[in-house]
C-alpha cells in the first residue's frame, strides 16, 4: 500500500451497522483492494457515528501509510432519505431512525470534525455511479443505468449521460420507497409488508435485511416448522438466512425469490420512466456465493417486465466489488469535485 506521496482523497462510506473506507489517488488508483470495516454506531446517535466515522478515516490512513496533509478531500456516502448536501430527511430512515437524526447535516459534521472539504452521495448514488463507470468505461457518459443496492435498508441511484441524477431536493433515486404492486408477490395468507419509513408496500419493505427481519422471515417460519433459523433471535436470523440460500435451502429461497421478484417490479418501473441501458443489483443480497448470486440475478431479471426493443439493449449486471462499491463511488466523488471545483455527477 501506499501512494509515494502523491495527493489522495478519502472515501468513506456509512452504513447501519458498518463504516467502509477507502483511498484514491488524485491519479485515480486505489490503495485499499478490500473492506476496512469499523462499527458504525449510528445507532448510539450523531455525535457517536461522527467519532466513528473520524475513527475510521484515521485508520485508513495508518493503513495505507498516507500522511493526513496528503488528504485533498473526503467522499462520504450515507443510507437515505437525505438531501443533496447530507442533511437527513425530516422524517428519518431506516437506519437514521432516531429523532436527533432527523434533519442533522452529517456531512457539515464530518467536515468540521475532519477540518477538510467533504463531499456528500447517499449510498445508493455512490454505488450506482461507481458500477456505471467500471461497466461502461470509456463510454459512461453516454450511457445511462439504474441500480437497486440492497442492505439494512434499499437503496439506489439512477445514472443518466454518466451523471447520477440527484433531483431537486437531492432524494431522486431512492427507490425502496417506491410503491410496487404485491398482487402475486405475497404468498397466501401473507401480510402487506410494512416499511420501517411507514409505508407499506414499498421495495424496501420487501428487499432489504429490515423487510425479511419484519415481514418475510416470520411468515415463512410459520410455514416451516422446526427450522434451525426459528431458534434464532429475530435480527441474527436475518443475517444467516442467505447462508441458507446458498445451500439451496427451500426456506431460504422462497424469502430470496420474493425479494427478486419485488426487484424486478421495481425495474419495471425504472424501465417506464428512464428506459436505461443497464439495471444493476449490488448489496449484500449478492455478496454469496456464484451459484446464489446468478439465481437471483436471473430471477430478477425473468420479473423485469421490458418491451422487446428495450430488451434489445438492456443489461442486467451486478454492482462489481459490491461491499466496496459506495466508498469507491463517494471517493470518485470526491475526486471530480476537486477537478471541476463543485459537486459533479450529480444532476439536479
Amino acid at each position: 500500500m501506499g501512494g509515494a506521496g502523491v495527493p489522495v482523497v478519502v472515501g468513506l462510506d456509512n452504513g447501519g451497522n458498518s463504516n467502509n473506507v477507502t483511498v484514491l489517488t488524485m491519479d485515480g488508483r486505489f490503495l485499499v483492494d478490500g473492506l476496512v470495516e469499523s462499527p458504525s454506531e449510528v445507532q448510539a446517535g450523531p455525535e457517536a457515528a461522527i467519532e466513528a466515522l473520524a475513527r475510521a478515516f484515521d485508520g485508513v490512513l495508518a493503513l495505507t501509510g498516507v500522511p493526513r496533509e496528503l488528504v485533498r478531500a473526503v467522499g462520504l456516502d450515507t443510507p437515505g432519505p437525505a438531501s443533496a448536501t447530507g442533511v437527513i430527511s425530516s422524517r428519518g430512515s431506516t437506519n437514521f431512525s432516531q429523532p436527533a437524526w432527523r434533519g442533522y447535516d452529517v456531512r457539515g459534521a464530518l467536515e468540521r470534525r475532519l477540518g477538510l472539504p467533504v463531499s456528500y452521495a447517499n449510498d445508493g448514488n455512490a454505488a450506482a455511479l461507481y458500477a456505471h463507470h467500471v461497466h461502461f468505461g470509456a463510454d459512461a457518459m453516454s450511457r445511462s443505468s439504474v441500480a437497486a443496492i440492497v442492505g439494512t435498508g434499499l437503496g439506489g441511484g439512477v445514472v443518466e449521460a454518466g451523471r447520477v441524477v440527484g433531483g431537486a431536493a437531492g432524494m431522486a433515486g431512492e427507490f425502496g420507497h417506491v410503491h410496487i404492486l404485491l398482487d402475486g408477490l405475497l404468498a397466501s395468507g401473507q401480510s402487506s409488508p410494512v416499511c420501517a419509513c411507514g409505508f407499506t408496500g414499498d421495495a424496501e419493505s420487501v428487499a432489504s435485511l429490515t423487510g425479511i427481519e419484519r415481514n418475510l422471515l416470520p411468515y415463512w417460519l410459520a410455514r416451516y416448522p422446526g427450522h434451525p433459523l426459528a431458534a434464532e433471535e429475530p435480527s441474527r436470523a436475518a443475517k444467516l438466512v442467505r447462508g441458507y440460500g446458498e445451500r439451496g435451502d427451500a426456506l431460504a429461497r422462497q424469502v430470496f425469490a420474493q425479494q427478486a421478484m419485488a426487484l424486478g417490479r421495481l425495474f419495471t418501473i425504472a424501465a417506464n420512466f428512464t428506459d436505461p441501458h443497464a439495471y444493476f443489483v449490488g448489496g449484500g443480497v449478492v455478496e454469496a456465493a456464484p451459484e446464489f448470486r446468478d439465481w437471483f440475478l436471473a430471477t430478477v431479471r425473468e420479473h423485469t417486465v421490458l418491451r422487446d426493443e428495450q430488451a434489445a439493449v438492456a443489461t442486467f449486471a451486478l454492482v462489481p466489488e459490491r461491499d466496496m462499491a459506495g466508498a469507491r463511488g463517494a471517493a470518485i466523488a470526491a475526486l471530480e469535485a476537486i477537478r471541476v471545483g463543485a459537486a459533479p455527477l450529480v444532476a439536479r
